[in-house]
């Protein structure tokens, strides 16, 4: 408020000054700024420096402008006295002009007024006296009209300072303004802090007064209840004893339900108040005595006394909550065995068994579906409790001992009951299971027993994977019923204690009631055809495979799966005792297959995957029972195998094979084609395939039969060793037939044969490579004299540094050995065509073959040739001649040998083509020796010799040349 004073004080002369003008009024100038008033013959200042300080610039401008300025106006005012009636209006605007005087610097205020000029409306004469300035030189009308436009300036000038002012007020006022609503702005959010920080701690006075309140009346709830829901679930508390009777209670209606959750709260509430267990009261309790023994004082603590209420009260929940348990154990697990044990008395199940046909019908399963509603409705609320409800771990009291075990009563009641399910069960469906498999395996066979058997165990699998469903799975109905009361706005919710509101109570309650009591008409009378096909309406296979298979691929109930397995061993007990006693590889491949074909469509669905698994485990002994099998065919067969000369009579017994070929084509050109051409093929098949090697023929029939039904690295190393002992049975029964029937027999034995192994590997598509470890002991005797030389054996060191450590690791040592059979079999092949090459080749020109190894022979020595006795022209032609006359006989015999023995005419031109570029090339060097022979200077052969030795050699090339191709 000073700031507003003080600027009205000093705001006064300009409003005075806009009022009254500045024409009438003596103004001046003075240096510092001032302006003075003449009212009255009184002067009053008025100091601008407060608004607009002047600059020592500005001031020193000013005294320019007041050096410049001071003669004319001097003169001016002297011309307009001496001529007083001249120019009027000039005085009256020299007079009402402001701006001279702003023009006119003022003087200094402390001086004698030396430097100053005054501008009075008086026309003082005395002024002028001191002026000596020539008036010619001044010019009348031009300072007239500059007064004229001085005069406008200066009043615009006025007029905008005078605006100026009033915007400069406004804005102070607008400033002051601005500055209050801030001071009262900040004032009100002081107090509206303080309003806000008194409401929190209201709030927060009113919260906790509020949880002071519900926790004084929280213990009163749980104690009422648990005084209240004794008589319920028939439990008496008398004189610190637990009475138990008839509960008045029944586990089927809602209320039920609403008893549990007062129990579970009163349980968690007294056992989060029960600190101590009872071994920590009892020395709690001893501690106190001796206090009270030492003291002679009797009075008990009241905190001990609300410790042991609070520890009873926690005994009685616990006895509240058991015999909830015991009303449930009773109305399901009871009603299991007395289901069950009537089902045994019914049907004598003891005595016998119930037919696989007729099983799914029995009462096995009847009377367990007439008894699934009610306990799947009561093990649905036995598991809501267990997920929903969260209980702190219980102490329970055992009666046997003095053990604390931490346990959920409502988790160990679940596992009761599907414990019970599952045995009894099991009881009533082993037999039959065993006995129908038997029946299966004595009417059908090993092998339609296998694929009965199956789909038998698949059903079963089906049908007690539903039914089990049906007791532990979730209930549909009353998840729709509890959703649909949801959505009704709660009628059906549950209150503070735990009891249902609203009409929807009593209507679940009589439909419940109307549901157990039909459940248990059923269970003690025959079902009806209607609800027998109600409960065989099969659950389809995505509903049952999302119940027991989470996506993971873990189940839900590993137990009810090892129940499940221990069902479907049956099949595994039944196979093996026939598979056991099976000796031909025929009937364990078939039983292999079949096998494989049914776990297959077993693992199409999570309900039959025990099924799969057992026939996954039925599989496993199959296979390991052909595997000794077909090793013991082989062993006895083809690594022991001792050929007769039955077995090695070749080329007879290919002789033989063709011949019955050929009487077979004739007697099906006589019968006019009757026969079909496919048995004739599988015949003439037959016959080629009894005429080959025994080995061989068990090889491939071995290997033929497991390659589709064992693993295939089982598979290689079967098909590595046998081949092995076939190529060495090859060959011994090849150096047999050499030294009976010749060695063109022996070459055509061994590579046909060889030729038919590699043909028949080759569909198996098999590597035939493994590395062979065996244990080095060459080593071990210097080993043994060093281990026995040193002293110092530190035999109990368990570093490096052992004598028995350092012995076995110089002493023995692992060799590795790559074998590869298919290598190895190319190979031999390669070999004994090069045999059959070479053999060949000295059968049809043997002579000449020597006399151009002899002639190399003499030229490697650098020697003549026509000093040997062998380059005489009655030799060569000798020689010529003698593999003439020899080449057309041994060219057909070797022609009827490869026919026998080779049936494929391109086989044979392959073998045959090495052979005539062989007898070619010994043609011509032999032509190449005796040119340089007959060509020497000393050369004893007679003129025509040359000439009829060529034409012999012309005649073996064209006969090599037309028939041997042809053969």
């Amino acid at each position: 408020m000073s700031t507003s004073t003080s600027y009205s004080s000093m705001r006064q002369p300009l409003q005075q000054q806009s009022k009254t003008g500045i024409s009438g009024n003596h103004q001046s100038f003075s240096s510092s700024g001032g302006v003075s008033k003449m009212n009255n013959g009184k002067a009053k200042a008025v100091s601008y420096e407060q608004f607009a300080p002047r600059s020592t610039d500005l001031r020193s401008k000013l005294a320019k402008i007041q050096s410049l300025t001071a003669g004319p106006i001097q003169a001016i005012s002297t011309i307009s006295h001496a001529n007083d009636n001249s120019t009027a209006t000039i005085d009256s605007s020299n007079d009402k002009s402001p701006f001279l005087n702003a023009m006119v610097p003022p003087g200094n205020s402390s001086t004698t007024g030396s430097n100053s000029i005054s501008i009075s409306n008086t026309n003082d004469t005395n002024t002028m006296s001191g002026a000596n300035v020539n008036s010619n030189a001044i010019q009348g009308p031009e300072i007239a009209a500059t007064l004229r436009k001085t005069t406008k300036t200066s009043n615009h000038i006025s007029k905008i300072l005078t605006t100026t002012s009033k915007l400069h007020a406004t804005l102070l006022k607008t400033t002051s303004l601005a500055q209050s609503i801030t001071n009262r702005h900040t004032s009100l959010l002081h107090h509206s802090s303080e309003l806000s920080i008194s409401a929190e701690r209201l709030q927060n006075e009113s919260d906790q007064l509020a949880q002071h309140a519900t926790e004084i009346g929280l213990p009163l709830k749980h104690y009422d209840a648990v005084d209240r829901l004794g008589l319920q679930v028939g439990v008496l508390f008398k004189n610190g004893t637990v009475v138990k009777g008839l509960a008045k209670v029944k586990v089927d209606e809602g209320e039920f339900v609403a008893v549990l959750e007062d129990v579970d709260a009163a349980v968690n509430f007294f056992a989060e108040r029960s600190e101590i267990s009872t071994a920590q009261q009892q020395q709690q309790l001893q501690i106190q005595q001796n206090d009270r023994n030492a003291n002679g004082s009797h009075k008990s603590d009241p905190a001990s006394q609300e410790g042991s209420g609070s520890i009873e009260y926690y005994k009685r929940s616990l006895a509240l909550q058991e015999a909830c348990m015991d009303l449930f154990n009773e109305a399901i697990v009871y009603r299991i065995i007395q289901t069950s044990t009537q089902i045994h008395n019914a049907l004598d199940l003891k005595r016998k068994s119930v037919g696989g046909d007729t099983l799914e019908a029995s009462l096995i399963y009847t009377r367990f579906h007439g008894i699934s509603s009610r306990s799947q409705y009561l093990l649905n609320t036995i598991k809501k409790r267990m997920g929903s409800t969260v209980l702190v771990p219980i102490v329970k009291l055992r009666r046997a001992g003095n053990r604390n075990d931490l346990v959920c009563p409502y988790t160990e009641l679940w596992n009761m009951c599907r414990n019970t399910y599952i045995q009894n069960r099991l009881n009533l469906l082993n037999l039959s299971i065993r006995n129908h498999l038997d029946f299966l395996k004595e009417k059908h066979g090993l092998i339609g027993m296998t694929r009965l058997a199956s789909v038998f165990l698949m059903r079963m699998c089906t049908a007690e994977t539903a039914l089990y469903l049906d007791f532990f799975g979730q209930d549909e109905e009353v998840e729709g019923r509890d959703s649909d009361e949801k959505e009704e706005g709660g009628a059906g919710k549950v209150n503070g204690t735990g009891a249902m509101n609203g009409d929807a109570s009593g209507n679940m309650d009589q439909s419940r009631r109307s549901l157990m009591n039909a459940a248990s008409r059923s269970s003690s009378t025959s079902i009806s055809s209607s609800t027998l096909n109600v409960k065989k309406v099969k659950k389809d296979a995505a509903t049952l495979a999302s119940q027991v298979m989470a996506k993971d691929g873990t189940y839900y109930d590993a137990e009810f799966q090892a129940f499940l397995d221990n069902l479907c061993s049956n099949l595994h007990r039944t196979i093996r005792r026939g598979i056991v006693s099976i000796m031909e590889l025929d009937t364990l491949c078939q039983v292999v297959s079949v096998l494989r074909e049914e776990r297959s469509l077993a693992n199409a669905s999570p309900t039959t995957m025990a099924a799969a698994r057992s026939l996954g485990r039925v599989i496993v002994d199959a296979q390991e029972r052909l595997i000794f099998c077909a090793n013991g065919v082989l062993s006895k067969d083809v690594v022991r195998f001792k050929a007769t000369p039955a077995d090695l009579d070749y080329p007879d017994k290919l002789r033989k094979c063709k011949e019955q070929q050929d009487e077979k084509k004739e007697g099906a050109t006589s019968n006019g084609g009757r026969t079909s051409a496919s048995d004739d093929a599988l015949k003439v098949q037959m016959q080629i395939y009894e005429s080959w090697f025994p080995p061989i023929r068990s090889v491939l029939k071995v290997l033929s039969k497991i390659f589709r039904v064992v693993e295939p690295k089982v598979f290689e190393d079967i098909a590595l060793s046998s081949v092995q002992s076939c190529a060495r049975s090859l060959k011994e029964g090849s150096a047999y037939i050499e030294k009976r029937n010749g060695q063109l027999h022996s070459d055509l034995f061994l590579v046909k044969h060889l030729l038919i192994l590699r043909e028949q590997l080759s569909p198996f598509d098999i590597q035939l490579r493994s590395v062979e470890r065996q244990l080095d002991f060459s080593d071990a005797g210097k080993a043994v004299s060093r281990f026995l030389a040193n002293r110092n054996r530190r035999l109990f060191s368990m570093t490096t540094e052992n004598a028995l450590v350092t012995l076995l690791r110089e002493g023995v040592h692992t060799r590795e050995a790559s074998i590869d059979s298919k290598r190895d079999l190319e190979d031999a092949l390669r070999s004994a065509c090069n045999d059959f090459i070479e053999h060949t080749a000295v059968s049809l020109a043997g002579p000449v073959i020597t006399f151009v190894e002899q002639c190399k022979s003499i030229a490697a020595t650098n020697a003549s040739l026509t000093s040997q006795s062998f380059m005489t022209g009655d030799y060569v032609k000798a020689v010529v001649n003698r593999t003439l006359d020899r080449l057309e006989p041994q060219l057909g015999e070797v022609s009827t040998q490869m026919g026998l023995y080779m049936d494929n005419a391109a086989t044979r031109g392959i073998l045959l083509k090495p052979v005539i570029k062989k007898i070619l090339r010994v043609l011509e060097e032999s032509k190449k020796f005796i040119e340089e022979c007959v060509s020497d200077e000393n050369s004893s052969w007679e003129e025509g010799e040359k000439a009829e030795i060529f034409k012999c050699i012309g005649e073996i090339e064209i006969i090599i040349k037309t028939r041997a191709p042809r053969l």
